[in-house]
């Protein structure tokens, strides 16, 4: 049996015969169970993924993880078991975050696997049979009925009035009419009527089809390929964190290596310059780090999830501060996937709609007046049909309006329901005696009431079809008069070029003896009664949105599966285009014949970018990243999800996204709203800023007591402060003063800056400057006060006990200029950061216990020190906080 890809451009009968199925009587039992051997069972292959246990040992590959591991060895060395456990406990705790992360992260084959679980209805040995999707074979006749999941790839070869909603795979959002035709040309999924795609969903009629192709092999199996195959790339912040990471480790390496051969070339003892050696090591190492981004980036998942947004992956959070674009689905994201109808006309006139979606509330208004229903027969009797020639339903399900059928007729219903029409009221008032289902032959839907004095037929349907058989048209009074054709095509030319879909709507009286209608019915001495248009709007809180990003130097790009004339019409209406009003949309079948040169400038320039199939998405996420853009990609399809995992950050909706896109993205959206990711935004650009503040104040301190140690043993002097009195610092200032930066709320105008350059450093030269200039004047404080102290008959312990002070309080003092990185902290409000202050308070706390408590001064070599010891070092550290804000001044006046 020949494997065809191109079913779509055979007819039906050609595509029985190649598959050697038979469409009236289906497969026989013995038929099923050889073409199950040959092709396997309808399902994904999952992916096959690392062992857990590998997944755990990876999360130690990490330079800082390095350095962490080097200073438990080296504390180890010193046999000073209780650091060396405090160290290993943080790269343990680190570890397991990490660890669940991944392990969450990577479900999305599964997701797709579940599309693929229910039952279906087939045709075998002329029986229709109920069975598992997952033992439907090629050749197999499926059954499709209203409400089904398509199981497989089929080709149609029966069908009556059958529609199919495929917006998860191709993004359309209008169902899709199909029918048994063969077509001549090659065409995308979008436009293949006489074809069925595995997962999506019948919403209307009935259609036999024959299953072409199963498993990996169907569209959305290429899709579970385009997943497996799309690259999980390094979060900005983990590169530069990685990066920075393995600077330092040289440096720390260089200093320890520089200090061991300083002692021996003095000629002490190995043992001696060794210890010195890891001293530094451990001094100068950052062991708060990876605690401190651990705390800061799940302090940003908490915020970012009591603003509706919820975050898969820690370095997510602030992934979403650093991306330069948002590629984003129109249908269900920027739009709400609800057919919306905006505009009424009836007797030459317009009316507008109010409200969105199928939420039955909204008024009608008509020159900038407020009417109701009874403002006009003709607007009655517009929306009465749209209401009775119709057989979708509207409810509400756990708070929110649903339908059931047709988006299309879903609309039509809301409109009449805000026009303060009753279903039920109706369907009792005007009972339904026949129907002529809507066919792509006729393009109308008619269906016959009962009335009082005659029975009424109500039509909908194309424009053209429908004004065509008119004599006259419905005025405001109930009145016939004269049809005006050239105002009503001029209406409709109007709200076509507003990306609106149009039906027309009309009625006849039928003779009161007669129950059932015909075609001959239709198409003549018809009464036109007025136009419906329709769209699936975008989201009102999303066009602001759109404005926010783009003041924030983030470019939103529409990527969309829909038609070009309608993604062009919602991205005027988002203010997409604005900056390039003459900039024209492209289209898949554009892309396809472009290079890659080619396709990475069209990436970067356009802002639309209709008909895209799956593979296309993914190759333009790509496109930008090869631009050096860190990509954002939203949406809620099977056919966003390659992209989603692709993107540095995949963003999906929660209330409509599909399973797939949902286990694909990095963040879930529980309000399906795009505006929710411009207040995730801010805060993953406030996350990188609260992670710079905490490097930007702990390095200083490592930097001093490297230095520090450096020092003494190049001039052969006696060391201020002892390797334990360095871990005690470094672990305790770390949890009690540094990780409270953490909780610094996101400064003013903190969504007027460009996004952060990916290829520019984690600190600036500014950044690095300060660190360099902090350090030496803590370590030339230090020196001069155990200098003084020592020549003026202090012991070793009483100086060491006031360096030991005098570092953590210049840190202390520092930590309120590393509030902001560049504004004074009084304008933040100085005491606004309550964790701050509390950590403030135990900070001084345990700097008093060790100075006073006597446990504390066996265990540390510290002793009492007067008031007069206080006074230096609160003077030093006061000299230290005025002098940053000094350089701050003068640099924000330099600017």
């Amino acid at each position: 049996m020949e494997q065809v890809r191109q079913w779509h451009l055979l007819t039906s009968g050609e595509v029985v015969n190649l598959l050697n199925a038979d469409s009236k009587n289906g497969l026989s039992r013995q038929e099923v169970l050889k073409r199950r051997l040959k092709f396997g069972e309808n399902k994904l292959t999952p992916k096959k993924g690392e062992s857990r246990f590998l997944i755990f040992l990876k999360q130690f590959h990490q330079p800082l993880v390095y350095i962490l591991l080097f200073a438990a060895l080296g504390v180890g060395f010193l046999e000073e078991w209780v650091e060396m456990s405090v160290i290993i406990s943080v790269v343990l705790i680190n570890a397991i975050i990490g660890f669940i992360q991944e392990v969450k992260a990577l479900k999305a084959i599964q997701a797709l696997a579940k599309e693929l679980t229910a039952n279906t209805t087939v045709i075998r040995e002329g029986k229709k049979t109920s069975i598992k999707v997952k033992d439907i074979v090629i050749g197999d006749i499926v059954v499709l009925h209203s409400g089904d999941r398509v199981p497989a790839d089929l080709r149609i070869i029966t069908s009556k009035e059958l529609k199919i909603d495929e917006s998860a795979l191709t993004g359309e959002s209008l169902s899709t009419d199909k029918k048994n035709i063969a077509l001549e040309e090659e065409t995308i999924i979008n436009d293949r009527k006489n074809s069925a795609f595995a997962s999506t969903l019948v919403t209307y009629g009935y259609g036999l089809g024959v299953v072409t192709n199963i498993g990996d092999k169907t569209e959305i199996g290429q899709i579970n390929h385009l997943i497996a195959s799309a690259d999980i790339l390094a979060t900005p912040l983990t590169k530069k964190i990685a990066h920075f990471s393995k600077i330092l480790l040289w440096i720390i390496l260089s200093l320890a290596a520089l200090t061991i051969t300083a002692g021996l070339l003095r000629g002490q003892p190995l043992e001696n310059v060794l210890l010195e050696g890891v001293a530094l090591a451990v001094g100068a190492i950052p062991e708060g780090l990876p605690a401190v981004v651990t705390i800061t980036l799940a302090i940003g998942v908490s915020r970012m999830a009591q603003k509706k947004a919820i975050i898969r992956k820690l370095p997510a959070v602030e992934t979403l501060g650093s991306t330069t674009v948002i590629c984003s689905d129109k249908t269900g994201t920027l739009t709400q996937n609800e057919m919306t109808v905006q505009k009424i006309y009836t007797n030459n006139e317009d009316i507008d709609v109010e409200g969105t979606g199928y939420v039955p509330n909204g008024r009608f208004s008509c020159k900038g007046q407020y009417i109701t229903n009874d403002y006009s027969v003709a607007l009655t009797e517009t929306l009465k049909a749209g209401l009775l020639c119709n057989n979708a339903s509207l409810f509400k399900k756990e708070g929110y309006w649903c339908i059931e059928g047709d988006p299309t007729e879903g609309a039509l219903i809301t409109s009449a329901t805000k026009g303060g029409f009753i279903i039920d009221e109706m369907n009792t008032f005007f009972p339904r005696l026949d129907e002529i289902p809507f066919e792509s032959e006729h393009q109308y839907m008619a269906t016959l009431h009962k009335g009082n004095a005659t029975n009424i037929m109500y039509l909908k349907g194309a424009v053209e079809k429908i004004v065509s058989a008119c004599v006259n048209v419905l005025d405001n009074n109930g009145n016939t008069t004269t049809i005006y054709y050239e105002q009503i095509i001029k209406a409709v030319e109007r709200y076509a070029s507003d990306g609106l879909r149009v039906l027309a709507f009309a009625k006849k009286e039928i003779a009161k003896n007669r129950t059932s209608i015909t075609h001959a019915d239709t198409t003549e001495q018809l009464t036109f009664l007025g136009l419906q248009a329709m769209i699936d709007p975008p989201r009102a809180e999303a066009v602001h949105a759109v404005n926010i990003c783009h003041q924030a130097g983030i470019d939103v790009k529409m990527i969309t599966g829909d038609h070009i004339v309608t993604a062009t019409a919602i991205a005027d209406k988002l203010g997409l285009r604005k900056h390039n009003p003459k900039e024209t949309g492209i289209t898949g079948k554009e892309l396809d014949l472009l290079n890659i040169h080619q396709l990475r400038e069209i990436a970067k320039k356009k802002s639309v970018f209709a008909r895209v199939s799956p593979h296309q998405k993914l190759n333009l996420v790509q496109a930008l990243q090869d631009e050096g853009h860190i990509v954002a990609m939203t949406g809620d399809g099977v056919n966003d999800a390659p992209a989603l995992r692709q993107a540095n950050i995949g963003i999906a909706m929660g209330i409509v996204g599909t399973e797939v896109a949902k286990e694909t993205a990095d963040m879930i959206l529980t309000d399906d709203n795009f505006a929710t990711i411009k207040s995730a935004t801010e805060e993953g650009r406030n996350v990188f800023d609260n992670l710079l503040k905490f490097i930007t104040w702990t390095i200083p301190t490592n930097l001093t007591e490297g230095m520090v140690i450096l020092v003494a043993s190049l001039l052969g002097l006696t060391l201020p402060i002892t390797p334990l009195q360095i871990l005690w610092i470094n672990m305790s200032t770390a949890i009690f003063l540094g990780a409270t930066l953490a909780v610094e709320k996101s400064e003013i105008g903190l969504m007027k800056r460009p996004p952060r350059d990916p290829k520019k450093p984690l600190l600036t030269a500014a950044m690095f400057a300060r660190i360099l200039w902090v350090s030496t004047y803590l370590v030339a404080a230090i020196y001069l006060v155990f200098y003084y102290e020592t020549t003026h008959g202090m012991g070793i312990n009483v100086s060491r006990t006031i360096c030991v002070n005098l570092i953590v309080f210049g840190e202390l003092f520092y930590l309120f200029n590393s509030r902001s990185l560049h504004h004074s902290p009084f304008k933040l409000g100085f005491f606004s950061n309550k964790w701050l202050i509390g950590g403030v308070m135990i900070m001084i706390s345990l700097q008093l216990l060790l100075t006073y408590a006597p446990f504390m001064n066996t265990l540390f070599g510290t002793t009492p020190i007067d008031s007069k010891a206080w006074g230096l070092i609160i003077g030093i550290s006061t000299i230290l906080f005025l002098l940053v804000e000094l350089e701050k001044f003068i640099r924000n006046k330099l600017k």
